[in-house]
């Protein structure tokens, strides 16, 4: 995935009420910007980060930049949580997991299970639908090692127990990893974080949910999928 304009350079003075951040522009013009991630952002909010920023002539957007990147630990991580369907997709396409590449046709944003959606639903006349699920991973304490989640998800708690329902009716069921940066060659769950998760993702296994972490290269030009990376207890 290629940005569609040059992000612009920034510093990073704050990030709070998690959808926005204060940055000063290189002229040392300040703004506020719209920050397009729910999550704590663990490592990331470090005053002073150079960051990277999208820019939108959309005449609706209350705030015209968007934070994209944050380099962090000497790396560029990717924090728009709008982005890893599209790049997980990529993924797909290119061949890095298993074979989905093969099914016929993918759909997106399908309604499942009690109350989700399943952000890619793969069919093929010839054998079991494939749904798959896809998570934003940014979050660094060890080096080289990806982990997820960087605080408490029910939701991803429950989407872990939905796939390993629609794995027990008989369907194929996928967990994805998206790394967002590329100085990771291992990803892991943080059961210290958020324990019921990391219980969740032990029932799905056992279920036969797969799960495949995929670590992507980021540059302020583009962010793409890059090769599996080995998922570790």
């Amino acid at each position: 995935m290629e940005f569609s304009a040059p992000l612009i350079e920034a510093r990073l003075i704050r990030r709070y009420k998690r959808f926005l951040a204060d940055v000063m522009l290189m002229d040392g013009t300040e703004l506020t910007v719209s920050v397009p991630n729910t999550g704590s952002m663990l490592g990331l909010t470090a005053r002073g980060s150079r960051v990277y920023l999208s820019h939108s002539d959309d005449p609706k957007r209350k705030y015209r930049h968007r934070l994209e990147i944050v380099e962090a630990d000497g790396t560029l991580v990717g924090i728009n949580t709008g982005l890893p369907n599209r790049l997980a997709e990529e993924a797909i396409h290119a061949g890095l997991v298993s074979d989905l590449a093969t099914y016929d046709t993918l759909k997106r944003e399908q309604r499942y299970g009690e109350r989700s959606r399943i952000d890619m639903l793969l069919e093929d006349p010839r054998r079991p639908r494939a749904y798959v699920e896809v998570k934003n991973v940014h979050f660094m304490r060890e080096e080289g090692l990806a982990e997820f989640p960087d605080t408490v998800t029910e939701r991803g708690a429950r989407h872990l127990h939905e796939l390993a329902a629609m794995r027990q009716a008989g369907h194929r069921a996928v967990m994805i990893y998206l790394v967002q940066r590329g100085d990771c060659q291992r990803f892991r769950l943080c059961g210290d974080l958020d324990p019921a998760y990391a219980k969740a993702f032990a029932l799905a296994d056992k279920a036969g949910v797969e799960a495949y972490a995929i670590k992507c290269q980021i540059t302020p030009e583009a962010i793409k999928p890059d090769r599996l990376i080995d998922i570790v207890q």
